[in-house]
C-alpha cells in the first residue's frame, strides 16, 4: 500500500523562511531511516504558494489564479510517498517525523492512501494504464518497451 504523508504549510514556510539546520539534519536522519526500511518512494519540499498557480475549471473554461493563496492551513509544504503494509504502519512512520516546523511550533501531517490500479473495476482505461505501468517498470530496469507483436514473436520473454 502506498501512502502520501502531507506536511501542512505554516505562515513561516509560506513567507519563504527556510528550515533551520537542526531541522534539516533531523529530517535527513528520518529520511535515511525510511530508505533503510525500504519504505521511501519519493519526497520533496515545496516552494511557497506565492511561486505557484492554480487552474480553476468551471463551465468548460480554465482560469489561471496566481499565488499566493490565503488559507495557509490548507496548503502543502512538502510530502513523502511511502510503501508500507497498512494504514497503521503509515501512521507509525508519520508519528516518527521530526516536528515539521520545529519542536515548539504547531504542525500537522495528513496521511492519504494512494489509489492502485487494483482499486478500480475492469475497463479499457485501466488496462491501458496497466500497459503504461509495465512500460514504466521496464524502463526503470533498463529494458526497452515491447509492443504486443514483438512479444508474441519472442521465444523467451523477459
Amino acid at each position: 500500500m502506498r501512502f502520501m504523508m502531507i506536511v501542512k504549510a505554516s505562515k513561516d514556510c509560506e513567507a519563504g523562511k527556510m528550515p533551520s539546520e537542526e531541522l534539516l539534519a533531523a529530517m535527513g536522519k528520518y529520511n535515511e531511516e525510511l530508505i533503510k526500511a525500504g519504505a521511501l518512494l519519493d519526497l520533496s519540499g515545496l516552494h511557497p504558494s506565492s511561486k505557484g498557480a492554480r487552474i480553476k475549471f468551471s463551465g468548460g473554461k480554465r482560469t489561471v489564479i496566481d499565488g499566493p493563496f490565503a488559507e495557509t492551513k490548507e496548503l502543502i509544504a512538502g510530502y513523502w510517498i511511502i510503501q508500507v503494509n497498512s494504514k497503521e504502519e503509515a501512521i507509525e512512520w508519520a508519528k516518527r517525523v521530526p516536528a515539521p516546523h520545529g519542536e515548539h511550533e504547531e504542525g500537522e501531517i495528513e496521511i492519504r492512501q494512494l489509489f492502485e490500479l487494483e482499486d478500480f473495476g475492469p475497463s479499457e482505461a485501466v488496462e491501458r494504464a496497466r500497459t503504461r505501468e509495465g512500460t514504466r517498470e521496464r524502463k526503470a530496469v533498463g529494458l526497452a518497451p515491447r509492443s504486443f507483436t514483438q512479444l508474441k514473436d519472442c521465444k523467451y520473454q523477459a
